[in-house]
């Protein structure tokens, strides 16, 4: 796998590289600003890309808009966005776009290195990940639908899983339930929530989180 990083702090940057490196995997080309990632992305034609949420000059919104534009160049790039903090709306709007390929994490994640990889692994083939503590808050925010009341703590548990982009499977491991139970669960889920279920995980995560986010503007 070949990745370009995009991270203004020269710590985390580093650290960065170093880990996946470790990992074995080809960091192709690290930089501390927007135009050079655009610019390293163009010449290496990486798989992946790392890049963060607030980057120079004005550490706003940066890194979001060069992920977009290099998305626009390259469709099937992979893009795993960091964050510092949660932004609730930056994370809504990825969630309910439905692309595949995408990634949000916290950067305390990264810390975590066997979670960060998996993470970083999903979305390279073809999935999502979304930090569980995003998840968390959205789903928290939006108890306030009656439809959500509806879930067995189970079947919240399941939705929340769901979210992150996690597979029947590892909802399974996670849980420590058969696949068989985890398919009834999210039948369940989606009978609840008058969403029509979906084999494919990256659409029902976008189904879910869709209905969350007009939840959120009711």
């Amino acid at each position: 796998m070949r990745i370009v990083i995009a991270e203004d702090d020269a710590l985390l940057r580093e650290g960065l590289a170093l880990l996946l490196r470790a990992e074995g995997l080809d960091v192709v080309a690290v930089t501390e600003e927007a135009g050079g990632f655009l610019d390293a992305v163009d010449e290496h034609k990486p798989d992946t890309v790392v890049v963060d949420v607030r980057m120079p000059p004005t550490h706003t919104d940066e890194g979001i808009v060069a992920a977009v534009e290099a998305r626009r160049r390259y469709p099937d790039l992979a893009v795993l966005v960091l964050s510092a903090h949660v932004e609730q709306a930056f994370a809504t709007d990825l969630l309910a776009s439905g692309s595949t390929r995408l990634g949000y994490l916290l950067k305390e994640r990264v810390g975590r290195v066997d979670e960060f990889m998996e993470a970083l692994h999903r979305v390279a083939g073809g999935g999502t990940a979304i930090d569980p503590d995003v998840v968390a808050q959205l789903l928290s925010r939006n108890r306030v639908d009656h439809r959500l009341d509806r879930l067995s703590p189970r079947e919240h548990d399941v939705l929340a899983l769901m979210a992150e982009g996690l597979g029947n499977g590892a909802i399974a491991k996670r849980m420590v339930i058969s696949e068989g139970a985890v398919h009834k669960h999210i039948r369940s889920i989606f009978a609840k929530l008058e969403l029509a279920p979906d084999d494919s995980a990256d659409r029902r995560v976008t189904a879910v989180l869709r209905y969350l986010d007009d939840a959120r503007g009711k």
